[in-house]
């Protein structure tokens, strides 16, 4: 029996040890990998920039499994694309871009600032060149930008036009005995729709056919003046649902400049390359742009921070979540605070891509932004979305940037509260008996009842009283009478280049003019940014990564699809702020 315990205890020991040296061992190549992910990489003469693009995200978000397969980052940031592309534009060794077509998601503000970008590229007299087996609309527009366009003789072009499908659930939660009862101030405050009506209001109809209209417009005319087809012609396309006529009929259209096959494309690019058929291309990505030399940093230091994602109290989900895709309001008061008493930061970008959360949230942001302003310019940049309590957070700024299909806007305030009562007792059978010493002590038993009326009106009044602190915070940041701005809020969606006109944002652009305005603010001549809130360390990425809410989220969102945004909100219910400033955030234009 000794012998038996002695064998037991050994056998454990070892599998121990082992696990020990095999955590070592991937420590330390996970290091390696980290350390010489950061090296400064040469680039060799007559290189070509590769744009293979399909998530983007504002901000690259690094992942331990792509590190440990050595594919890199686990998603390309908008931050990086540019930054590519300007690097690119200015080394002498890279002599051209080659976008492939791969299913790009992104919403049209952040694709409008890739396009620039490659536009900006060809000015240096360099080649952007694009092929594709099937181009999405998203992917076309991004391609139109380049010199010469190829497409599989097989191929296909989606264009079609933009249309949204809101999602109503009201009926499919009646069935298993859900309602939800709703507060809010603004005719045109639309997120409480998809839990509460069967149909789009009128003023929510209005809403979308404006920002709709305007983002096609405006896409129509950036692909018009770069393939020298009318608007009017691309719109024809658009009704004959082009993605179905033969591929040859596509360069007739001017849409494509030649047909060619996928293993067919390095012969075009060596030719514009001056090599040989036997030569090799040289390429890099834009993850090997990141450690490219690029100017040299000199002068006074601009912050860009990057606030991106819902806006909500506090990090969410397991002690191991570090609250990945949402501005978390302690934790960006902090770093903004952090930000304002370091005297190397001469001026403060914050980009802001949000379509807004939690009201209090956006509250305590909003504070520390005014008193960061009172030290140090700060300028907002806006992406895809600064509305609802992103713009909340945006209203105090020195000065505003948008891009022109930036959605903005949607000064509204609501509340909702789900009525589990029918579920409860008529689904489950369940029976519920109550004591209590006041008049509204059972207020919030979701279970048991729904809101009485007066409960109701005293909710009416506390949104109210938020959507008025919410106006008065717009007026005061504009520099407007609140009578004005009652005119353009009511919860009200605006496209940056209409919110240009009505004052609520002071120029159109992306991040480059941002900070450009914000050396102007400070009054410097010579700057260089730096990134906020800085990247995750190893360890920090090795934790998150193994957060099982992480896994489970990231599961349930790749199975719900389309789904996920609204039964999200249902989840996590209980854990959020009553009152909410937030986009409808689950509509996708298609």
């Amino acid at each position: 029996m000794k012998d038996f315990f002695k064998n037991v205890l050994a056998t454990i020991v070892g599998l121990i040890l082992f696990m020990l040296i095999f955590v070592a061992l991937g420590l330390m190549s996970l290091m390696g990998i980290v350390a010489s992910g950061s090296a400064k990489q040469n680039v060799s003469d007559n290189t070509v920039l590769v744009l293979n693009l399909s998530a983007v995200d504002e901000k690259s978000q690094p992942d331990i499994m792509s590190l440990l397969s050595n594919r890199g980052q686990g998603s390309t940031g908008l931050n990086d694309i540019v930054s590519a592309l300007k690097k690119a534009k200015d080394n002498d060794r890279i002599k051209g871009v080659y976008f492939e077509a791969s299913g790009i998601g992104t919403s049209f503000a952040s694709l409008q600032e890739i396009r620039r970008a490659l536009v900006d590229f060809r000015k240096s007299g360099k080649w952007v060149v694009a092929y594709g087996d099937t181009y999405t609309q998203s992917d076309y527009y991004l391609a139109s930008a380049a010199n010469t366009v190829y497409m599989n003789p097989q191929g296909m072009l989606d264009w079609h036009g933009l249309a949204v499908q809101p999602m109503f659930l009201k009926d499919a939660f009646a069935k298993i005995g859900v309602k939800y009862q709703v507060v809010k101030v603004g005719t045109f405050k639309s997120a409480t729709e998809a839990y509460t009506e069967e149909k789009m209001s009128d003023a929510n109809r209005e809403q979308y056919t404006v920002f709709l209209n305007g983002t096609w417009n405006n896409i129509c005319k950036d692909v018009a003046a770069s393939r020298k087809v009318s608007i009017d012609q691309l719109n024809l396309y658009a009704d004959s649902l082009v993605a179905f006529a033969p591929a040859e009929d596509q360069v007739k259209n001017k849409l494509v400049d030649k047909l060619i096959y996928a293993n067919e494309v390095k012969g075009e690019i060596k030719k514009l390359l001056k090599l040989d058929e036997d030569d090799d291309i040289n390429q890099i990505s834009v993850e090997g742009m990141k450690n490219v030399k690029g100017e040299k940093r000199q002068g006074d230091e601009i912050a860009v921070y990057y606030a991106y994602g819902g806006i909500v109290d506090e990090a969410s989900g397991s002690p191991l979540s570090q609250g990945s895709h949402n501005i978390v309001g302690s934790e960006m008061v902090k770093d903004l605070e952090q930000l304002m008493n370091d005297d190397d930061v001469k001026a403060v970008v914050i980009r802001v891509n949000s379509p807004g959360g939690s009201a209090y949230a956006s509250e305590q942001i909003w504070h520390q932004i005014v008193q960061l302003k009172e030290k140090k310019p700060v300028v907002v940049s806006m992406g895809d979305y600064a509305a609802s309590g992103g713009y909340y957070i945006s209203c105090p700024a020195s000065w505003i940037v948008a891009e022109s299909n930036t959605l903005t806007g949607s000064i509204g305030i609501f509340g909702l509260l789900p009525d589990m009562s029918e579920l409860a007792t008529k689904k489950l059978g369940l029976r519920f008996d109550e004591v209590k010493t006041n008049r509204n002590s059972t207020f919030g038993s979701n279970m048991a009842r729904p809101c009485s009326t007066e409960e109701i009106g005293i909710l009416q009044g506390y949104v109210n009283r938020g959507y008025q602190l919410f106006r008065k915070r717009v007026a005061d940041g504009r520099k407007q009478p609140v009578e004005e701005i009652e005119k353009i809020a009511q919860g009200r969606v605006w496209l940056g280049q209409d919110a240009l006109k009505l004052k609520l944002v002071d120029q159109l652009g992306g991040i480059d003019e941002a900070v450009k305005k914000a050396a102007q603010l400070a009054k410097l001549d010579k700057y260089h940014t730096k990134e906020y809130p800085a990247e995750q360390s190893w360890d920090e990425l090795f934790l998150n990564t193994t957060s099982n809410s992480n896994y489970l989220d990231g599961q349930i969102r790749a199975m719900l699809g389309d789904f996920y945004e609204p039964f999200y909100l249902l989840k996590t219910a209980d854990s959020q702020n009553f009152l909410q400033a937030r986009l409808p955030f689950f509509f996708k234009m298609r």
